[in-house]
């Protein structure tokens, strides 16, 4: 977990200007740092070229990367030139066509701001604004609206730069099995340089929140939430305190209102620091555990009104209620871990809706077994989608986990084995695990949940014979 050696000396003339000569490179798990050649900021699509074409000619491979906020080394490699796509960041707006093109450097904070002002929305996001266009569509992620699925459903088209230096234009229709392994394909195909996605009518929704037995979720989301057409959007927190742990839940819903109402303007949350300290306090043991979940369900839907527009309810999960999901990590405040003795680790399953309640207790079975200190839980819904690594092969609630982990090897060691537990569990019951975080799994475990695996690998090397776009996920599975 320290610096690491300097893997290779930067000794031959880059065509252009490093970003960073050698050094290290980490990621959000702040547990992966890695010895690199060097880091590209690429800002306009030649760069792009000339790091390829310099990597190919020095014998070089390539890791690509977005915001950092993969939690396994799955945007570096050791020796890797790094492309941080940051730089190509350019945001364009079709209100005609009711789509926009965004570069892959782009956050959807930035979309959102560019999309607002016409009164329009992306049809889905990842449920945080902070993260790289590029880096959600190459984890193929979600966000809160369970009706729009997953990211892939709204891409028109993409470009991609292959390895070989020459860029295609792909879709469902345009070279659809090169376009179906891009998407969820953790930058292991080419260079993702922009995409196409569909816009949807920015509205007004009406907030609620209730509280539930976790027992009952299934059938209250079947009948209360997916049976109303007018509900849009969900999420759904479960108990973290000892007394109520994984039995209590509280079930959000955004209505669509069917009256008119004026979109409000897009505001910047200042409520992150108080979120950090509610989600430390959680730290502190069982007291804080039980103190953090009373603040959720009983304080924090106090402090905010509850209208808000579909811009902001993408941009921040709990936006209308200030503080109601302070503890979550859908901030860019929350996601800034300031204890340097403690790191925060993201796990998400995917379960069939009748093993959700089942998984829950392997769940707190082995956090006790573990004396894990889960921070944050939550539950989403997403469907399955077309892509060649998909994590849904039908109707699943995804459960997404927040755990703190003691940043020293044992810690880790812990980490990893609570991590092949979980999995074990989920894939009994017939469920996946997302591939984006701490790689503690096996090669037999992804294989089981991600069947396509070897026919991903297969259609790696054959658009990339020489290997050149790699990362640890290829390493340790490919």
């Amino acid at each position: 977990m320290g610096d690491g050696p300097l893997i290779r000396d930067v000794s031959e003339a880059y065509p252009g200007t490093l970003h960073q000569q050698g050094g290290t490179v980490n990621d959000a798990s702040c547990l992966n740092r890695t010895a690199v050649y060097g880091v590209v900021r690429p800002h306009q699509e030649e760069d792009v070229r000339t790091a390829l074409a310099h990597a190919r000619d020095h014998g070089l491979v390539v890791s690509v990367a977005g915001t950092g906020h993969s939690m396994g080394g799955q945007a570096s490699h050791p020796g890797a030139l790094v492309l941080d796509m940051r730089g190509l960041d350019h945001v364009r707006v079709d209100q005609d066509a009711r789509t926009v093109t965004v570069q892959a450097g782009a956050t959807w904070h930035q979309v959102l701001e560019a999309v607002h002002p016409m009164g329009l929305s992306v049809a889905t996001m990842p449920s945080i604004d902070v993260l790289s266009v590029g880096g959600t569509v190459s984890v193929n992620a979600h966000g809160l609206d369970f009706r729009a699925g997953s990211l892939s459903s709204t891409i028109r088209s993409l470009r991609v730069m292959l390895a070989d230096g020459v860029v295609h234009q792909v879709s469902r229709e345009q070279e659809p099995e090169l376009f179906h392994a891009v998407v969820g394909g953790y930058g292991l195909l080419g260079v993702i340089l922009d995409v196409e996605l569909d816009l949807v009518d920015s509205e007004v929704y009406r907030l609620d929140s209730r509280v539930i037995d976790t027992h009952d979720f299934p059938e209250v989301f079947s009948a209360d939430v997916a049976d109303d057409p007018a509900v849009r959007m969900t999420y759904t927190h479960l108990s973290t305190s000892p007394s109520t742990l994984l039995d209590e839940a509280i079930v959000y819903t955004y209505t669509r209102l069917e009256a008119a109402e004026p979109v409000p303007q897009l505001q910047a949350r200042s409520s992150d620091r108080f979120g950090r300290l509610v989600l430390n306090l959680a730290r502190t043991g069982d007291l804080g555990q039980g103190i953090k979940w009373s603040a959720q369900r009983d304080l924090l839907p106090h402090v905010r009104g509850c209208t808000q527009s579909r811009n902001e309810a993408l941009r921040q999960a709990e936006a209308c209620l200030v503080g109601r999901n302070q503890a979550m990590f859908e901030s860019l405040g929350l996601l800034s871990n300031r204890l340097t003795q403690y790191t925060d680790i993201l796990h998400e399953y995917f379960l069939p809706p009748d093993q959700l309640v089942p998984f829950l207790a392997d769940l707190r079975e082995q956090l006790g077994a573990h004396h894990a200190q889960l921070l944050n839980a939550s539950i989403r819904s997403v469907h399955a989608s077309d892509i060649t690594l998909d994590y849904a092969q039908g109707e699943r609630f995804s459960l997404v986990l927040y755990l703190s982990q003691d940043v020293s090897e044992a810690g880790n060691a812990d980490m990893a084995h609570l991590t092949r537990e979980l999995v074990a569990a989920a894939l009994r019951r017939g469920g996946t695990f997302y591939l984006p975080y701490q790689q503690h799994y096996t090669r037999e475990q992804v294989a089981q949940a991600y069947p396509e695996l070897d026919e991903f690998f297969a259609l790696k090397r054959r658009h990339d014979p020489g290997l050149l776009f790699q990362n640890s996920f290829f390493t340790r599975f490919g």
